[in-house]
């Protein structure tokens, strides 16, 4: 009788409801579906060329909280959670010279919009995939990270491989900072002034945007927001950076309306 009461309570389950039930703690699994290993190796591999221009720039950034009478804690706070060598060292010379708070915060602000620019253009790319992965890149959005990022994105075919390659690149960037900046700190009275490390950030900044002048018109915004830039030099508060990015991108786009056009 037993035997005959298990058989029913067997039959009377809905047919195939322990194939189409996933376990539960399957469901925490979607960053392992997600990250890539050989990608996130593959960042981390050609963002290491890049580091050569970023390691001066970290150490500018270094000397300049320590001059800025900073200890070594407030620096490598700063550092780690602004994450932007323009503005870290523009919030180093505001401090050091008495700049009022809401000063810094605004003028640090102005710097970074040029990220809204950045953003914008990763986001269609990042819509897909979970809110920590977003915040997560969002977090590592740098100017060499969305130069070697955007490429790959574009270039590949899966958003969640070229995710992790992102995140590869990303993170070395930040623990390279990271590094950089503290070295910078404690070195600050030992580097010669005539150095002038500060001169090789802009050439960091060449060698990333040339690989992505593939067409015409980013080779006109290109022109345009270069133009733009040192014609608008005077405006103050770095104005000039957000006013040459928005004419190049507006000479990108009336550029690549004419190509259709035709």
């Amino acid at each position: 009788m037993r035997r005959q009461l298990a058989l029913i309570r067997a039959c009377s389950r809905p047919t195939g409801s322990l194939l189409t039930e996933p376990p539960l703690r399957l469901s925490a699994r979607p960053l392992f579906r997600i990250f890539s290993r050989p990608d996130f190796l593959a960042g981390v591999r050609e963002m290491t060329p890049p580091l050569l221009g970023l390691l001066p720039f970290g150490l500018v950034c270094g000397v300049g909280a320590q001059s800025a009478g900073a200890t070594v804690w407030q620096s490598l706070g700063l550092s780690a959670f602004m994450f932007s060598g323009a503005a870290q060292i523009l919030a180093t010379q505001l401090l050091a010279a008495g700049a009022p708070v809401a000063v810094t915060i605004l003028t640090c602000f102005v710097v970074g919009l040029r990220f809204l620019m950045y953003s914008a253009a990763m986001a269609p790319h990042l819509k897909a995939l979970p809110p920590r992965w977003r915040h997560a890149l969002a977090f590592l959005l740098t100017d060499q990270a969305f130069a070697a990022g955007i490429r790959r994105f574009r270039a590949s075919g899966d958003n969640r491989n070229a995710a992790s390659y992102f995140l590869g690149s990303g993170f070395l960037l930040w623990a390279t900072w990271q590094c950089s900046c503290l070295v910078g700190y404690w070195a600050g009275n030992i580097i010669p002034a005539a150095w002038s490390l500060d001169f090789v950030v802009p050439l960091c900044f060449l060698a990333l945007l040339v690989p992505t002048l593939e067409d015409r018109s980013t080779r006109i915004a290109a022109l345009a927001s270069g133009v733009a830039v040192v014609a608008l030099d005077a405006l103050p508060m770095r104005l000039s950076l957000i006013c040459a990015g928005l004419i190049g991108i507006a000479a990108g786009m009336i550029a690549e309306a004419r190509a259709r056009a035709r």
